[in-house]
């Protein structure tokens, strides 16, 4: 069928018709169809409301082994969009096809998961209600399986249009393009007011993100799942971004282990269908202590570092406030963006000033008369905060430039559009990457 007129493949199950389990034929019907969409470069869609496979086709030697060849299983590389909406309790093979997904719709009061509610009590004599098993509130906020959930099927399939409006048909097309809304520059000259120069006080990033894009208008993914980082499609001049951004809001900013996952897949999925980067930074480092130990965030750290090496569509990253430690790189500072400007208002160290004179100066400082300490502690204060500037990395040509926060929207999208003059298509070296984490 088509979508806003372009070609689109769509799968769907009927749950009219055997609850509906997937028998043998029609498991090699849909991936017929997939592997149909992949070589003519057409974004699939999968509707999903279905039981798993269907134990009289799939049980035995030859019925398990004659649903081998009838999987997507390590053939996709992302060659086209894939976007899944589910839309009723769904179980087996719906949730396969939903975590080899590049964006997820999930209906309120639908459920995903390996095995359904019934099965679970007969193998394990557990009793638990699909909506505790795999309802969207558990997969949007604690699993990130959700990228976006709807109240209604209706908004559900609206959602579903709009994901495709960001996305090219295929891996060698860049993304859509669109109008310039009237007056999407027009407030840039306050942009600055929107974040508090004070370190610790909070502010809402969406803001920020609102006033440099098209129309004001942000789409977040997984908006609810790891929010102390923003991730978001866009338009900037016509011609669409993917923003990785600081929330100072939640948690001051600091990224969890969630947060990793976040940003990791969001790259993926940027760098698999030709969608530039631009990371805004105001982030106080990492979350950390033992639950963020033991949730392995160290690894996915790394993680996020690797897939942002392998990056081959534009990256810019404009540091807007706070951005100390290993985030730093993570948000694609030290040679991991094309383009890294700062706003006056940047604090680039290993760590806030405050913490650094403690930990460098604290038994100097204790050494000292009470009556001394104090000074002695602002004099080293000031001298720590007037070299977190960015004008010494600037000097050293270790960022590219210093920019008025009113000429960052002017200074992304020309720089986009020299990039877009050479290419508009990466390479796809994170084509592979897992779907899921």
């Amino acid at each position: 069928g088509r979508i806003d007129g372009r070609p689109v493949v769509v799968c769907s199950n009927d749950f009219t018709v055997l609850s509906p389990t997937a028998s043998w034929v029609a498991s090699h019907k849909e991936a017929d169809l997939k592997r149909l969409a992949a070589r003519r470069g057409l974004p699939i869609v999968y509707l999903a409301e279905a039981g798993g496979a269907r134990m009289p086709d799939i049980m035995g030697s030859a019925g398990i082994a004659s649903f081998g060849n009838s999987t997507y299983y390590g053939t996709r590389r992302r060659r086209v969009p894939m976007v899944t909406a589910v839309l009723g309790q769904s179980y087996g093979l719906p949730t396969w096809n939903a975590c080899l997904s590049d964006v997820v719709v999930m209906l309120e009061g639908a459920s995903m998961a390996v095995s359904g509610p019934r099965v679970l009590e007969l193998a394990t004599g557990e009793k638990i209600s699909p909506e505790e098993l795999g309802g969207a509130r558990m997969h949007a906020e604690e699993t990130g399986f959700a990228d976006l959930v709807g109240k209604t099927e209706d908004e559900c399939l609206a959602l579903v249009k709009r994901v495709l409006s960001y996305l090219p048909s295929h891996n060698r097309q860049a993304p859509p393009t669109a109008e310039v809304p009237a007056g999407s520059d027009a407030e840039m000259g306050t942009i600055a007011d929107l974040v508090p120069e004070a370190r610790n006080r909070a502010y809402d990033m969406t803001r920020v993100l609102r006033r440099l894009t098209d129309g004001g208008e942000i789409f977040q993914i997984k908006e609810r799942f790891g929010k102390s980082v923003i991730t978001a499609l866009a338009r900037m001049g016509g011609h669409v971004v993917g923003f990785v951004a600081s929330q100072p809001i939640q948690k001051g900013g600091a990224c969890d282990a969630d947060g990793c996952d976040k940003a990791t897949s969001f790259i993926v999925l940027c760098d698999s269908f030709n969608i530039p980067l631009v990371f805004l930074h105001d982030i106080p480092g990492f979350f950390i202590g033992r639950d963020a130990e033991r949730k392995r965030v160290a690894g996915k750290i790394i993680t996020w570092m690797d897939a942002l090496g392998m990056v081959t569509v534009p990256r810019v990253s404009i540091i807007v406030r706070k951005t100390y430690g290993q985030a730093y790189f993570n948000m694609g500072g030290g040679g991991y963006a094309d383009l890294l400007v700062a706003w006056p208002t940047a604090e680039m160290s290993f760590m806030d000033p405050a913490t650094g004179v403690n930990v460098v100066h604290g038994a100097e400082l204790a050494r000292l008369p009470a009556e001394e300490r104090a000074a002695r502690r602002q004099e080293l204060l000031a001298q720590w905060e007037l070299d977190t500037l960015p004008y010494g990395a600037a000097a050293r040509h270790l960022i590219h430039d210093v920019i008025d926060p009113a000429d960052t929207r002017d200074v992304v999208v020309r720089f986009l559009a020299q990039s877009r003059a050479r290419s508009a298509i990466g390479r796809h070296r994170l084509a592979g990457w897992p779907t899921t984490f």
